[in-house]
């Protein structure tokens, strides 16, 4: 175990960063040496907000964007900038490791970068992807490419056609990850999904290190016999999983640090009785969906939390205020930024209004908390599927012709969620059943808990 040393890669949005971030804690708990490397813009902001422990080895390229990009717009740019110096970087990071005396004996990358395993090839160390998004979401990306390419785009183009794959559940258009739509500004990125396919079925028996547990998705991770899937997760801070106090940082609690009045409010208010809206932080809605939803906030006369962001994710400020601020602010609570698994944990919350990133699903899911879906973009409306139709925690939201939410679909999917009908009951009652059963899988013993366990003991050998 002492010998073995994992370098770990990851594109540097939120969403991956912290999956990745738990990971590599995990791995340092077992006795594993980890470097982490990632663009240097993303361990800034990484280094103002979570403690790393002193064992994890954190090892920051400059992308050429080491202020973040200021338009969305320059993604494709930014991208063909990251992979040219992630490789550099990867590529002296195991010459240099050589040469100090702890070679690398693993390289483990993240979703939308296949390049990586090819630098690792090139120096003959074993690669292993880990996919921070759901078992199904990757099944459904090796179905597009392996057989049901023209079934999937033939019937995307209904919103209502069924689009039956082997293993998943019946699908829609809006079900389907939005990089697979043509409409899709973004869907260049399916390239590089084509390109992490292409490199595991290169190898004999490729393994995928999956964020997810075996009793949420037993289907799915068995679904495509080629690929190896092995849930790890939830990747999520270990004092919620544990049931620890999160505010005590021994434990590893290190995201609640920054605690602020919003717990005061929280702890001023009764049981399950709160409405949490937080999207993430590239999930930005228009004025209109605002206001909507902020009048249906207000007519659900219930008390609420809503992160409205100040700044994108590089630092840099934008306007996402509503014009009647002072009438929501006698109802509600309004901030830049709150410690989600914090306001999660807490008894006072009722409900969660999410974009249905992957992260704040199982974060969800952990807490026991049900959901009002409200997905935007990438792998969101297939999480939405999965938790309004299979693992029945949420109802999800439908928009109108103009794609907006309106306020009286807002405020009705609100009261389904917290109301005393039968449909509210059970998603709670759903929600708590999940809660379990992701507890029992990360703890010592468990599914989780075992299979990584295996896999480090597989590179230590």
């Amino acid at each position: 175990m002492d010998n073995s040393h994992i370098l770990l890669v990851t594109v540097p949005g939120q969403g991956l960063i912290n999956p990745c971030l738990q990971f590599a804690k995990n791995l340092v708990a077992m006795g594993v040496k980890v470097t982490f490397t990632t663009s240097l813009s993303a361990i800034r902001r990484m280094n103002k907000t979570t403690t790393i422990p002193q064992a994890l080895t954190l090892a920051p390229f400059s992308d050429g964007y080491d202020n973040g990009f200021e338009d969305i717009h320059e993604i494709e740019s930014f991208s063909s900038a990251f992979r040219i110096h992630s490789c550099q970087a990867v590529a002296n990071l195991i010459n240099a490791s050589a040469d100090g005396g702890h070679a690398v004996s693993r390289v483990v990358y993240t979703t939308f970068m296949p390049w990586v395993a090819e630098v690792a090839h090139d120096h003959h160390i074993p690669s292993t992807l880990l996919w921070i998004q759901p078992a199904t979401v990757l099944d459904i990306y090796y179905y597009y490419f392996n057989g049901y390419g023209d079934v999937i785009t033939k019937n995307s183009c209904d919103p209502f056609c069924p689009i039956e794959l082997p293993g998943l559940p019946l699908l829609t258009r809006r079900d389907l990850p939005s990089f697979l739509l043509p409409t899709d500004y973004y869907n260049f990125w399916i390239i590089a999904c084509e390109k992490h396919l292409d490199m595991l079925d290169a190898q004999k028996n490729p393994q995928v290190l999956v964020n997810t547990f075996d009793a949420l998705e037993s289907d799915a991770l068995r679904a495509i016999k080629k690929l190896n899937m092995i849930p790890i997760g939830p990747l999520i801070p270990s004092a919620f999983l544990d049931g620890k106090d999160p505010s005590d940082t021994s434990f590893g609690g290190d995201m609640f640090q920054n605690s602020t009045e919003y717990v005061e409010w929280l702890n001023s208010k009764p049981e399950s009785s709160v409405v949490y809206a937080s999207f993430g932080s590239l999930s930005v809605l228009s004025k209109k969906q605002m206001e909507e939803m902020a009048h249906g906030l207000l007519e659900s006369q219930r008390p609420f939390l809503w992160v409205i962001r100040e700044t994108d994710q590089n630092g840099k400020n934008i306007e996402n205020e509503v014009s009647f601020m002072e009438e929501l602010e006698k109802q509600g609570m309004i901030v830049p930024w709150c410690s989600q698994v914090e306001v999660l944990s807490h008894p006072s919350l009722g409900c969660f209004v999410t974009h249905c990133g992957w992260n704040s699903t199982l974060e969800s899911l952990v807490s026991g908390v049900p959901v009002v879906a409200f997905p935007q973009w990438t792998d969101q409306g297939t999480n939405a599927k999965l938790i309004t139709d299979v693992w029945k925690t949420a109802v999800r939201v439908t928009v109108n012709e103009e794609g907006i939410v309106e306020r009286e679909e807002f405020k009705r999917c609100i009261e389904m969620v917290m109301g005393d009908g039968e449909e509210g009951k059970e998603m709670r009652g759903n929600a708590k059943k999940w809660k379990e059963l992701a507890k029992e899988a990360v703890k010592e013993g468990g599914s989780s808990d075992i299979n990584l366990k295996a896999f480090v003991g597989e590179i230590g050998n």
